[in-house]
């Protein structure tokens, strides 16, 4: 099966994000990665539960919304029913125990619930989280903003996390076409990058470069 490519719209020009939603869509993307940050779990502040809902208007494809925030179970209602297809929250913001609870809410609607984890944070975090979790969403930078370099230990993480875990993993961060081989072979279906494609003057070029790299 074909990997599956997000551009994250932090890299994306907010003035005309319709534009560039549509840009990406024509383009090939699979889904589109939506970075909410609150300033407290990571450096920066981005968007909330509204812009959500009218990214929601303005995308075909899936929003995968990643909550780059603490306390991500109370917002978790505000983000389903602003539209979120797909929504991924940090292990180091929720317990095993509200993880399940909020992995039964996101299903009882018809979404995804994920789980990640941050580069410097051990896989063995999140293996009680596994059997509540859609996928696994692997960070290859440290969350907080966009244009950064590739660490290269999260292809070890992606590895190791595919030989106990059969859900889909997602790699978020510093992915290009120089990475992009290493990552899919190690086990990745689906790569988040910003940049690489949102700065292309081929945006479909570079979709396809990052989705058949070997």
């Amino acid at each position: 099966m074909a990997v599956k490519i997000a551009p994250s719209i932090l890299s994306a020009d907010f003035s005309r994000l319709d534009r560039e939603i549509r840009r990406v869509e024509e383009a090939g993307a699979d889904l589109l990665h939506v970075d909410v940050m609150d300033g407290h779990f990571v450096p920066n502040i981005t968007i909330g539960a509204p812009v959500v809902k009218s990214l929601r208007k303005a995308a075909k494809i899936p929003l995968d919304v990643h909550l780059m925030i603490d306390n991500p179970g109370f917002f978790l209602d505000d983000f389903i029913r602003a539209g979120s297809d797909i929504i991924t929250v940090h292990a180091e913001t929720v317990s095993e125990k509200e993880f399940a609870s909020m992995s039964g809410t996101a299903r009882s609607a018809g979404r995804r619930l994920g789980v990640s984890l941050n580069p410097s944070a051990p896989l063995d975090m999140i293996k009680g989280y596994l059997q509540y979790t859609d996928f696994v969403l692997v960070m290859s930078v440290n969350p907080g903003f966009a244009g950064q370099e590739f660490i290269p230990g999260a292809i070890d993480k992606v590895a190791e996390l595919r030989g106990i875990f059969r859900g889909e993993i997602s790699v978020d961060g510093g992915i290009n076409d120089k990475v992009a081989g290493r990552v899919i072979r190690a086990g990745a279906d689906i790569l988040a990058a910003g940049s690489y494609i949102f700065g292309a003057s081929d945006v479909k070029a570079a979709i396809e470069r990052i989705r058949n790299a070997k």
